[in-house]
């Protein structure tokens, strides 16, 4: 089917979500996508996309939709997020796929969004049978209030998938490292890959200076694989 643009109420403010599922996506697994940097663009929706051609049921909600249209750059815009209204706008978002799907549920993101999806893994730990972070920096940075998402690990109660570019700079690999060693720390289940000769963003297809191919095919396949196994038959929080 194709996706469409849904718009969710969030204490008052609209919020624009984009919704992709197969046919019949009754009782489907779901998956919460949040968005990186750039907004809810071409790239997110083909990733929304993806995922429910996979047989799932995805959205991806806009987390920049309490910001004045003001032509501000991506890192003015990034530095306005604040944790609680990200958790708000999650919440929201899981509300809207359950009342499609209603199945087990996944969070996933792609650079802010990978930490976002860490950020959500630890702070509604009771909502999420898997995780994913594809290449999340500042996992140990709070925005606004409240502890980071570095710092809610030990709450973390699904399996998580993180995939990285070893040229990253943020995560860097040191920074990689140091979060595997907090969650092994913590006894919490994961897998971490990094992929030689890919920095930040290398599943982008719309920035061809980023874009790794082969590296981002590979990361699919995980990701596929991971929440099929995380996600076939498992119950609903």
């Amino acid at each position: 089917m194709p996706g469409r643009m849904d718009l969710l109420d969030v204490d008052g403010d609209p919020m624009r979500i984009y919704v992709a599922s197969p046919s019949a996506p009754a009782g489907r697994p779901a998956v919460l996508v949040m968005i990186h940097g750039p907004g809810l663009d071409a790239f997110m929706t083909a990733q929304v996309d993806a995922l429910a051609a996979h047989g799932l049921v995805a959205a991806a909600p806009d987390l920049f939709h309490r910001q004045p249209d003001d032509g501000a750059d991506i890192m003015s815009r990034i530095a306005r997020l604040r944790d609680a209204e990200i958790i708000a706008d999650a919440e929201a978002a899981v509300a809207h796929l359950d009342a499609i799907a209603g199945g087990p549920r996944a969070v996933l993101g792609f650079c802010m969004g990978g930490r976002n999806s860490y950020l959500l893994a630890g702070a509604r730990p009771t909502l999420w049978q898997a995780a994913a972070v594809f290449y999340g920096g500042n996992i140990g940075v709070a925005w606004g209030d409240g502890p980071t998402p570095f710092d809610r690990t030990a709450a973390l109660q699904c399996p998580l998938l993180g995939l990285f570019g070893a040229d990253d700079a943020n995560p860097s690999p040191a920074d990689v490292a140091r979060l595997d060693a907090e969650l092994t720390r913590h006894g919490k289940p994961h897998t971490f890959h990094s992929y030689p000769g890919a920095g930040h963003a290398f599943l982008n297809f719309t920035n061809p200076d980023r874009h790794r191919p082969t590296q981002a095919a590979d990361a699919w396949a995980r990701l596929l694989e991971f929440l099929d196994r995380h996600l076939t038959a498992a119950p609903a929080g």
